[in-house]
């Protein structure tokens, strides 16, 4: 895992280099769809929340994640001639996500798988293929596969979104600002204190950096073996709030802008207040002033934000689950290709 954290940077470059150029058949595919479906699961659904908010902040269009089961179990009929459908698996070999990628085909949608596998039956299966040339991961936990997919993401809501707003020169700063996450580990390992002596882990963000803190909150259950909930800041404040005291810590993301930073520095005063410890990745340095432990993030806009934010949550993953005595690498009970029902065939 510490191997491949360490290689995304490159994995970055790779993904734009080879993605970007696939925009104008992106266009031509969407034509004048108006709607996006995008379908996932596990890591890849939390790249999924993330395109759903981007494609409909950046790009206008109406975006969705869909529910893999209308068509693998229900069987649902549905007009699906003005959805583009984005398909998501790191492998491209979970049955489920090729199945429904087939139905939407089916249902008159147009399609774009994005994967890691060239070879595999979600790319053979859908219009146009977005390959991450993330190279072959080893480890269980997802991370440079998973930033390459949200780089993908990013491709499709430059393709969709207006020319006069291209993420294009943000995207350039990108593989740079993910080494210097990675060289500075700054913050790292007081973070790693901090949750180590806590009982008790929220995570929480909001926007488009929301499926981040989903993110953050998958690593550290299924690599840390510990249970933690990711909420939006607005799900937190309506009721789970009460659990939060001096015996929880709580992980905060936030980009260094946008209409979502301000809130998330209200929350982080208001979590003090409760006594809860807590843990800043990002932000603005009013945000960070509000925590108790700061972790920077990257110097991006809060559009491509969530490709750097993850990366130093990553590495407190990587670390607290080696100070807890377990195996980053290879988690209990887990392994690459995760099929939700064995028996579904499509």
């Amino acid at each position: 895992m510490a191997t491949e954290i360490g290689e995304q940077p490159d994995a970055l470059r790779r993904t734009f280099t080879d993605l970007l150029p696939l925009r104008g058949e992106l266009r031509r595919l969407a034509g004048d769809r108006r709607d996006v479906l995008i379908v996932a699961r596990g890591s890849s659904d939390n790249a999924a929340v993330y395109g759903r908010y981007l494609l409909e902040v950046h790009a206008h269009h109406g975006a969705a994640l869909a529910a893999p089961s209308l068509a693998t179990h229900y069987g649902v009929e549905r007009d699906l001639s003005d959805t583009l459908v984005v398909s998501i698996s790191q492998s491209g070999e979970t049955t489920e996500i090729v199945a429904a990628q087939a139905w939407a085909a089916t249902q008159g949608a147009r399609t774009v798988a994005i994967t890691n596998g060239a070879d595999s039956a979600l790319a053979a299966g859908a219009d146009l293929a977005l390959v991450t040339p993330a190279g072959p991961e080893r480890a269980v936990p997802a991370t440079k596969s998973y930033t390459s997919q949200l780089a993908a993401i990013a491709v499709i809501a430059d393709a969709l979104g207006p020319a006069a707003s291209s993420l294009e020169p943000a995207m350039a700063r990108v593989p740079d600002e993910v080494a210097a996450l990675i060289e500075r580990r700054a913050g790292v390992d007081a973070a790693v204190d901090a949750l180590a002596s806590s009982p008790a882990t929220l995570v929480s963000g909001r926007g488009i950096v929301y499926g981040t803190a989903l993110e953050v909150a998958l690593k550290l259950e299924e690599t840390c073996l510990e249970p933690v909930r990711g909420l939006s800041y607005a799900d937190l404040r309506h009721g789970p709030i009460a659990i939060v005291g001096e015996r929880s810590v709580c992980v905060l993301v936030a980009a260094v802008d946008g209409p979502m930073l301000p809130g998330m520095t209200e929350l982080a005063a208001q979590l003090s207040s409760l006594g809860s410890r807590t843990v800043g990745i990002g932000g603005d340095a009013g945000f960070q002033a509000a925590c108790d432990v700061v972790v920077p993030g990257p110097d991006l806009p809060e559009a491509l934000a969530p490709l750097g934010l993850i990366v130093p949550a990553q590495l407190i993953v990587e670390a607290l689950a080696r100070r807890l005595g377990l195996d980053p690498d290879a988690p209990r009970g887990l392994s690459k290709i995760t099929e939700t029902d064995r028996n579904v065939t499509g």
